[in-house]
């Protein structure tokens, strides 16, 4: 396991990254970054010696579709509920944190299509936010 550094959004901020060793110091990710922006799945990254990210060497062509639903919002329930069956019926690799951030894992050649014609209007219903970072 190594840390991405996100102090630029809150000051000692971290998000830890499930990784494969490939040598001493570098890492394939092995897991979807909910807040860590540049590296998605089977990126290939260094660390420096306190084990944070310290550079992309390789990506793999994966993007991350990630979503925030908005926990007041009164069908939080029902559209956690529709995303994950979305998710589940795309086949694609997805993670959860504390059921209210999604990670799907989209990877070469997939269509997020699907995806975005759910998201677009529940955001714009104020439900959810939504992005996909490569």
């Amino acid at each position: 396991m190594i840390h991405a550094d996100l102090s630029d959004r809150q000051d000692g901020w971290r998000e830890q990254l499930w990784t494969r060793q490939l040598t001493e110091d570098t890492f394939e990710v092995a897991c979807l970054p909910f807040f860590t922006y540049g590296i998605c799945y089977r990126d290939v990254v260094t660390i420096a010696s306190n084990h944070l990210v310290n550079s992309v060497v390789r990506k793999s062509g994966h993007r991350t579709l990630r979503v925030a639903l908005i926990a007041e919002h009164a069908d939080r329930d029902q559209v956690h509920e529709l995303l994950h069956g979305k998710a589940v019926d795309a086949g694609l690799a997805y993670e959860w944190l504390q059921g209210t951030y999604l990670a799907v894992d989209l990877p070469p050649g997939s269509d997020e299509a699907p995806f975005v014609e759910v998201l677009e209007p529940l955001a714009q219903a104020g439900a959810l936010h939504w992005e996909i970072d490569s």
